[in-house]
């Protein structure tokens, strides 16, 4: 089914990503998974292109789009060729953008943004913590005010972007009697004594993604690194949590999808018994099935994409966005890899990577349990 959402604008847009991606990512794919992290100058060249800054404003460098469906485009087409660069990216201009652009002081603004936009400072978000999970109101990393400054103990985990990143938005509470209206974010920079991270965290999937522990002693951050205001770190994460999950959505599906394409065109090569294997009847019936899953499910996620640009986008529609496109990216890729018989369990084929690399999309930006819980709770149950 033909999708209707975009333009000619979104389409040149599409157009030169796919071109950085065949240039700058394709031909060096198998060196960034060897390294575990994309270089330094994949950023630079992803800055130079625009795709960092959309939301950010053109005094600051940025694109100023002011059109999601920009956000989309480079998020989709990520995705087709690394599910890793998506969630890496996706994290830095996708997910943090918002706080630096909507939460932040002129100040701020000023000394974050325009390498934001440029890829000399990469971003991460510091949420979840190792007793936590999805359970954000009950983080325990504190931070405790001493003059103009604030003194951060904890860890985070499981952090996209953690071991390269140059600034981490943090979730410390400051006021735990309040329990989660006591929480604040809070800008920790590289090089801020006391702040440190651990290993690379050794993953199922996404190689290439740097994941990281951080852990925070004594670190003491100046007043004016406090991002939003004091004690409403938890609305501000709630706020954008419903573009995170889109995000993660529509990444889903277009990941989903590409492999599903090149799966077609296998099945229609590979032999047994003298024909196709996709001539079989079990396997047509299957693959039909496939198609219209991922073109119903992008129905719905368009609506959601439109939604969002009109400022509609509900947290409980961006939950069933985020849950159902997780739910049928895996029922998709753990066929599609079946197709492929004993090639499909091969790392050197991409849908086993792929395969890997999808499963981490029903924990993370709140598991798929925890969205079913949210919009069971808008059912008045």
């Amino acid at each position: 089914m033909k999708r209707r959402i975009f333009d000619s604008d979104h389409e040149a847009l599409r157009s030169s990503v796919r071109e950085f991606l065949e240039r700058v990512v394709r031909p060096r794919a198998e060196e960034f998974i060897e390294a575990r992290a994309f270089p330094r100058e994949l950023w630079i060249e992803a800055g130079k292109h625009g795709f960092l800054g959309l939301e950010v404003p053109e005094a600051y460098g940025g694109a100023e789009a002011g059109d999601y469906r920009f956000n989309a485009v480079v998020g989709e087409e990520l995705s087709k060729v690394s599910a890793a660069l998506a969630s890496c990216i996706g994290l830095h201009s996708d997910v943090v953008a918002p706080y630096l652009v909507h939460l932040t002081t002129e100040e701020q603004k000023q000394r974050w943004l325009p390498g934001f936009c440029t890829g000399e400072l990469i971003t991460a978000i510091g949420m979840t913590e190792p007793g936590g999970g999805s359970d954000l109101a009950a983080l325990k990393t504190t931070a405790v005010r001493d003059g103009d400054e604030w003194v951060l103990n904890g860890a985070k985990t499981f952090i996209t972007n953690g071991y390269s990143a140059d600034l981490v938005i943090v979730a410390a509470r400051t006021s735990p009697e309040k329990k989660a209206k006591g929480i604040t974010l809070f800008g920790v920079e590289t090089g801020m004594a006391g702040f440190t991270r651990g290993r690379k965290l050794d993953k199922v999937g996404q190689d290439e993604s740097d994941t990281a522990e951080l852990f925070f002693d004594d670190v003491r951050v100046r007043h004016a690194n406090v991002i939003g205001e004091v004690d409403r770190g938890f609305i501000h994460m709630m706020e954008w949590l419903p573009q995170e999950r889109l995000g993660g959505a529509l990444s889903n599906l277009a990941h989903a999808a590409q492999i599903l394409t090149e799966t077609i065109s296998y099945v229609k090569e590979r032999k047994a018994f003298g024909q196709p294997i996709g001539a079989f009847q079990y396997n047509k019936f299957l693959l039909a099935e496939l198609v219209t899953k991922i073109e119903v499910a992008q129905a719905f996620i368009d609506e959601a994409i439109m939604a969002h640009v009109e400022g509609e986008l509900t947290a409980v529609d961006a939950a069933k966005a985020k849950w159902w496109s997780a739910q049928v990216q895996n029922e998709v890729l753990d066929a599609c890899v079946q197709l492929h018989g004993g090639y499909g369990y091969m790392n050197e084929y991409r849908v086993a990577r792929a395969w890997r690399d999808a499963r981490v999309t029903k924990i993370w930006a709140g598991s798929n349990e925890i969205m079913k819980e949210l919009i069971g709770r808008d059912l008045g149950l």
